[in-house]
């Protein structure tokens, strides 16, 4: 399997393009803020055809570019139905003050082709196969997307604002839970195998034991305990920068 990202705009949230392998048909993950360059040039250079954009959550940082995206391929995206009105009032998912716009009145439209994801539904998509997990807890509608190990290849979650190195997603914004979260995070990854490799939606590549065995949430959840302090947040709504960090 081919798995090409980079971070996408000022909130650097990753953007993944998944593929079996050179010169065969692709999803595109996540396309946050400015990423359409940073798509094509990874669909030049693999010899890329997109065939659908998966969306682990609705929240700006992840979705800015989507609409383009799917526009200029044909190509429909995928999301949960509880975060699809985050495709066109992105403003919801955010704690505005009075008065505040959202980056200079931003405006944002739905893709053509939207088409939304259930907990459990396994998609077949260029030839890969992914499972959808209900995972919310950051936003009401968040999901993991896995693919199934294979003889060279572990599990891979791509967790979006779920889990990442060494922290998990903020709950402080609108339709967040820390509850749920920790959920979430029960349901879903625990019972992963240790080697499962974890793409998060902000940061650096982990894996579910190394989350295990030091991340103070999932540490904690294993162990029975609570899941340790209240996630990191950015009140002030600045750019990503790292794990725990962005909308």
């Amino acid at each position: 399997m081919l798995v090409a990202g980079f971070p996408a705009g000022s909130f650097a949230a990753n953007c993944y393009v998944v593929a079996p392998a050179a010169g065969e048909e692709c999803v595109i993950v996540d396309p946050g803020q400015d990423a359409e360059g940073g798509i094509e040039e990874i669909l030049r250079e693999h010899r890329l055809k997109p065939v659908a954009v998966l969306l682990t959550h609705g929240h700006i940082d992840h979705v800015w570019s989507v609409a383009p995206v799917c526009g200029a391929k044909d190509v429909p995206a995928y999301i949960h139905p509880d975060d699809r009105d985050l495709l066109t009032d992105p403003a919801k998912g955010l704690s505005l003050g009075p008065g505040q716009e959202l980056f200079g009145g931003l405006e944002l439209a739905e893709p053509d082709d939207v088409k939304e994801l259930a907990d459990g539904a396994a998609l077949e998509l260029a030839g890969l196969s992914f499972t959808v997990d209900h995972a919310p807890g950051h936003t009401p509608g968040s999901v993991t997307f896995r693919t199934p190990k294979t003889q060279e290849l572990p599990d891979v979650m791509f967790t979006g604002d779920l889990l990442f190195a060494g922290s998990i997603g903020r709950t402080d914004l609108p339709g967040g839970s820390y509850e749920e979260i920790l959920a979430s995070l029960s349901r879903v990854c625990l019972g992963m195998p240790d080697e499962t490799a974890v793409l998060p939606g902000h940061g650096t590549q982990t894996t579910i034991g190394r989350e295990r065995a030091t991340n103070p949430f999932l540490s904690e959840l294993s162990s029975g305990g609570a899941g340790g302090s209240s996630p990191l947040n950015d009140s002030d709504l600045t750019p990503a920068d790292g794990p725990g960090k962005g909308f």
